[in-house]
């Protein structure tokens, strides 16, 4: 199977040279936005592709208002923030997501509580999170979810749409609204996934996403916080070093945050963004693709959940068990095609080993299985 997975690729991306997991392209406007902001010599993070950006993204996903930040991991710490996260607070999340999940809430000097999956999501699990907090949760006088052991309050719940499927969001907004804790969606890797036709990163009080490099759509570096119109009130102030308004003073009123995001990298951005549907034709031409080559095989591809329109942001299939997940891995990697394993959980990481969890099941067995495959945006 390596050798026609291999074939197919080299074919794909019609070259024999090293084929790369995710490469940016810039097929649109890019060079003539970017050299607008060095003429204008606004290229910090003041300018009119900052503002433009903001609506443009908030327009796009169906968000009342969008804040850009320098990076995604930047917006879901001050994200979390805003959802009223404090120091010694437990945060629900996922063990099956890139580290930056885990260390915003970190930041937040709060602990994550690691809940399992669902296998045909690799999203947070509805299910699992029910069943730990009907066990260890309770809701005390005043209506705050605290856990019944050592009553430490439990501020917020973290889930992350794996390689852009979206995750359970029926069922996760049913069990956090029931137990009062808020919801705060980390989209940084589904910028075009919707879930029964709304935008990912809109269920909750707020949602996150990522303009990194390998991301379906680049700014380079940088951000984004999706939310109402209060809290973009608050989000700006505070990823803007909660600077007052004044014609010369400088005043600042609170602890902020240098968050800002340059307006060179929101030129990016806005040249980036009007191409995104196509970026995503593309990458759903591929996925079926790839879905087809795999179809008869002892490969299982990822699909789409159902009701649900993901942009296929990496493609990935699971592996009978670990020996052929390694096989796969050598074999395409000693050729020249790029493929990962699915991130260590995060509960294995040194700094979260002694996290609170549930039963992981679920985790541990995609952890052992899954690859990602090149999925770059190729326009023809």
């Amino acid at each position: 199977m390596s050798d026609q997975l291999i074939r197919f690729v080299r074919d794909h991306f019609q070259t024999n040279e090293f084929i790369p997991l995710h490469a940016p392209v810039f097929p649109g406007r890019e060079k003539e936005y970017v050299a607008d902001t060095i003429e204008s010599t606004f290229v910090s993070s003041v300018g009119a592709y900052v503002d433009r950006f903001e609506r443009d993204m908030a327009d796009y996903t169906g968000s009342p208002k969008a804040v850009a930040t320098v990076n995604g991991t930047a917006a879901l710490h001050v994200a979390l923030k805003l959802a009223g996260v404090e120091s010694g607070d437990l945060v629900i999340t996922q063990p099956l997501t890139f580290v930056a999940t885990c260390n915003a809430i970190a930041y937040c000097n709060a602990e994550p509580v690691f809940i399992d999956v669902d296998r045909d999501t690799l999203g947070l699990s509805a299910k699992a999170l029910e069943a730990w907090l009907d066990e260890h949760a309770r809701l005390d006088s005043v209506g705050v979810c605290r856990t019944r052991a050592d009553n430490k309050v439990i501020r917020a719940c973290v889930p992350m749409h794996t390689f852009g499927h979206p995750a359970d969001l029926d069922g996760l907004v049913s069990v956090t609204s029931r137990w009062k804790i808020a919801l705060v969606e980390d989209a940084a890797e589904s910028l075009g996934s919707f879930y029964k036709g709304k935008h990912t990163g809109t269920f909750g009080a707020l949602g996150t996403l990522s303009f990194n490099g390998n991301k379906i759509m680049t700014t380079g570096g940088g951000g984004m916080i999706l939310t109402g119109e209060a809290l973009a009130v608050r989000a700006k102030h505070l990823t803007t070093t909660a600077k007052k308004p004044h014609a010369f003073e400088y005043i600042h009123d609170e602890l902020g945050y240098n968050y800002r995001l340059p307006n060179l990298n929101a030129a990016l951005g806005c040249a980036q963004l009007e191409q995104l549907e196509t970026f995503i034709e593309a990458k759903r031409a591929l996925a079926a693709a790839y879905e087809e080559v795999f179809s008869g095989t002892d490969l299982e591809f990822v699909k789409e959940p159902a009701e649900c329109r993901s942009n296929y942001w990496l493609n990935a299939v699971i592996c009978e068990d670990k020996a052929h997940r390694d096989e796969l891995l050598e074999t395409t990697n000693q050729q020249g095609v790029m493929t990962r394993p699915i991130w260590a959980l995060m509960n294995h990481l040194a700094m979260y080993q002694s996290c609170r969890r549930g039963d992981l099941s679920n985790s541990e067995w995609l952890e052992a299985r899954v690859v990602n495959l090149p999925s770059s945006v190729v326009i023809r």
